[in-house]
């Protein structure tokens, strides 16, 4: 039986399972599309900076927009970190 943990974003999974996310994501954004898709994704959310004038909705909406992103960019970092722990067959 799998040890359930709580995996990055906070949901109860097996750590095979969060990692199997993680190694996933990264397989997608590891890929020259997809590193400059995470470079926009970025630009627009967690380099963006807000006026004075933003709304406490707007404001939440964006927080939730950086979120996203930064879960994504974690789960690269994650799948990574995963990949150099897997221990090679003898």
């Amino acid at each position: 039986m799998n040890k359930v943990n709580i995996g990055i974003d906070g949901i109860k999974r097996s750590q095979v399972a969060d990692e199997k996310i993680s190694k996933t994501i990264t397989s997608l954004f590891e890929t020259p599309s997809g590193r400059e898709v995470l470079k926009y994704l970025r630009s627009i959310t967690i380099e963006m900076v807000n006026g004075p004038n933003v709304t406490d909705a707007e404001l939440r909406h964006m927080e939730g927009q950086r979120f996203i992103v930064g879960l994504i960019e974690t789960r690269v970092e994650h799948g990574h970190r995963s990949r150099n722990n897997e221990r090679i067959p003898s």
